[in-house]
């Protein structure tokens, strides 16, 4: 019971960053029909800004600011880069924000370092929330929930009950009516691929000393970004949430079962006299592919993933 419950705890807060971080890029693509290959770079680069930022000021003003100065940079990289590559197509737009995610990159070794960097959990954040039977609940972690939760509500109040967002919405369906009404709407576009961005750039202040802020860290968590958009649904927010709550559940038990197919197939009463190399493996073993074979599957039987806005 004990481990049922704090990995559901730990797969709940995990899931919920990889919101955040899908979040950007789910709204991005229902609104701009981008699929932004340099977000989880955006990402990295609010940990980095984050750090620095904390360095002089601590951490609550890198809260504060550094998503800020992400989504700054996202609004230039739309205005001055994608803005000129949409009207060259879809293909355009990849290649241009493949090559943005090895440009950020180069530019965090360059003023970083390639090493990782001190960025570390704030002192006042930095102890246990609660103990459940014997395993200790970080505090940070909590607030990591409390932040992921704030900005889930956040988003949904600032996209259904506010005019910007109602004006957003009809963007997305109807940008001559919206533009015939008055609206900039490449204006619109601006602000909402800068929102997508700072979105990351929230993920990366919270999650980047939660795990380690170093240059590979966009890799390690872009491919998973990816397979949340496709199973959640191309361009549903909803589907964007069940999707990471799903797959950081599963990565989190996953990683600690120390289980094989063999070994199931001996409690059912099966036995063979050779074992396939395959079915030795333990699901701690089969972890890091088990959300592929998750894309892979809802890929064959709902392509349009669990609550798909439109044809993936």
């Amino acid at each position: 019971m004990e481990f049922t419950l704090i990995s559901l705890l730990n797969g709940v807060t995990y899931g919920l960053l990889l919101f955040m971080l899908s979040s950007g890029l789910t709204l991005i693509f229902s609104m701009m029909g981008i699929l932004n290959f340099a977000h989880a770079s955006f990402y990295m680069l609010g940990a980095y800004f984050a750090y620095q930022i904390s360095v002089y000021l601590g951490f609550w003003p890198a809260l504060l600011f550094a998503p800020l100065l992400v989504g700054l940079v996202g609004a230039l990289v739309e205005r001055y880069g994608m803005r000129k590559v949409h009207k060259f197509g879809h293909v355009a737009e990849l290649l241009f924000t493949f090559g943005l995610s090895f440009l950020i990159e180069e530019v965090v070794h360059l003023v970083w370092g390639l090493s990782a960097v001190d960025y570390r959990v704030p002192h006042f954040l930095d102890g246990t929330l609660f103990t459940l039977y014997t395993t200790a609940f970080p505090i940070y972690k909590g607030f990591m929930m409390l932040v992921s939760v704030g900005m889930l509500a956040a988003l949904y109040a600032a996209l259904t009950r506010t005019r910007i967002g109602l004006i957003i919405q009809a963007a997305i369906s109807k940008p001559e009516m919206v533009e015939a009404l008055g609206h900039n709407v490449p204006r619109i576009f601006m602000l909402v691929f800068g929102g997508g961005t700072a979105l990351a750039g929230l993920a990366g202040v919270i999650g980047g000393n939660a795990f380690v802020t170093e240059p590979g860290m966009a890799a390690a968590v872009g491919n998973i970004v990816f397979v949340i958009v496709v199973v959640g649904g191309l361009g549903s927010l909803p589907g964007a949430f069940i999707a990471s709550l799903l797959i950081g559940v599963i990565q989190t038990f996953s990683v600690a079962i120390d289980y094989s197919v063999a070994d199931f197939a001996r409690q059912i009463g099966f036995h063979v006299q050779v074992t396939p190399t395959l079915a030795r493996l333990s699901i701690s073993q089969l972890a890091p592919m088990l959300p592929y074979l998750l894309m892979v599957g809802i890929l064959i039987f709902r392509p349009r993933g669990l609550m798909g806005a439109r044809e993936s």
